[in-house]
């Protein structure tokens, strides 16, 4: 069950809204990226695997993500930064209220509405309030809030910041998707699904930040092998149909329109940000495009190197 805390890193851009912020400066040693280079014969996409919320400790960046940012001519993301803000929030909200006459107790097991009415009752959060919302929206809340007490900030998620810089540098930046899309994809969860979701937010809250650390670990150290194990296999062997429309769906819907940024696009060179999860395995973005006959290459000066 614990595997379906990657939906809510899935989509975690959409929910978090993100108020662009400058990225704090540190002196920690830079990520290792989880960065691609595909290319034909013209010109290339670069595809970078984000982590929606992260922290100060975690900038700057490495000189291979620079560099990739300042060769690209233009920036595709999940999302267009015209669609971040706090109006996607009230979207959102709007389509998690119920309008089917019940409760969020209704659709819980005793247990688990013990829990939550604990947790709300120790954070501050009015279990009244709550109520009124579908479970996938509580989860995704309760996850959201999780992660921000362990220091990681939407603010300065790897999203945010090169919206902000590629508006700084006056590059075109794009959507993959809209935000209806993301929308319908939870709210398109299943009753089954959405208490599942709900029932191991809240138990991951009880047990403390553990899991979140060790993914957020792994993204740092470009452990896209961890990653892919932690993130997306065991997900698609449990929870096959979930899988398919959080991951496989969404990423060939994508392609086309990565593969149009090659194929349309002259010498123009392009960064594409999305999460992590959607770059991995056999049904990630890389070996899509490396299917469809691209040279497709890893970036990481790091990798090539033993690190301190």
């Amino acid at each position: 069950m614990r595997r379906l805390r990657a939906v809510g890193l899935a989509v975690l851009a959409a929910v978090a809204s993100p108020a662009f912020a400058d990225a704090p400066k540190s002196q920690g040693e830079a990520p290792v990226p989880l960065l691609w280079k595909v290319s034909d014969s013209d010109n290339a996409v670069y595809l970078l695997g984000s982590f929606h919320m992260l922290k100060p400790a975690d900038y700057p960046l490495a000189r291979d993500v620079d560099g990739a940012f300042a060769d690209a001519e233009s920036v595709m993301f999940e999302l267009s930064p015209d669609e971040m803000g706090p109006a996607l929030s009230t979207r959102m909200m709007q389509a998690a209220l119920r309008s089917d006459g019940k409760s969020l107790r209704d659709d819980l097991d005793e247990a688990t509405w013990t829990k939550l009415e604990a947790y709300a009752a120790k954070n501050g959060m009015p279990v009244a309030n709550l109520a009124a919302f579908k479970p996938w929206f509580v989860g995704l809340t309760i996850s959201v809030t999780e992660m921000m007490r362990q220091g990681l900030d939407p603010k300065i998620g790897l999203d945010a910041h090169f919206m902000e810089q590629a508006k700084s540098a006056g590059k075109p930046a794009s959507g993959l998707e809209q935000a209806l899309d993301q929308i319908t994809l939870l709210d398109g969860m299943d009753a089954v699904e959405q208490r599942q979701f709900l029932k191991e937010v809240l138990d991951q809250a009880e047990k403390g930040p553990g899991q979140t650390e060790k993914l957020h670990a792994a993204w740092r150290r470009g452990d896209a092998a961890m990653l892919w194990e932690e993130m997306a296999a065991e997900m698609k062997r449990e929870y096959p149909r979930l899988y398919q429309r959080i991951n496989v769906d969404r990423n060939d819907n994508w392609v086309p329109k990565i593969e149009k940024r090659l194929t349309e696009s002259a010498s123009d060179d392009t960064l594409v940000i999305v999460g992590a999860l959607h770059l991995l395995g056999s049904d990630g973005v890389v070996e899509k495009l490396r299917a469809r006959g691209y040279q497709v290459e890893r970036i990481c000066s790091a990798c090539k190197a033993p690190r301190k």
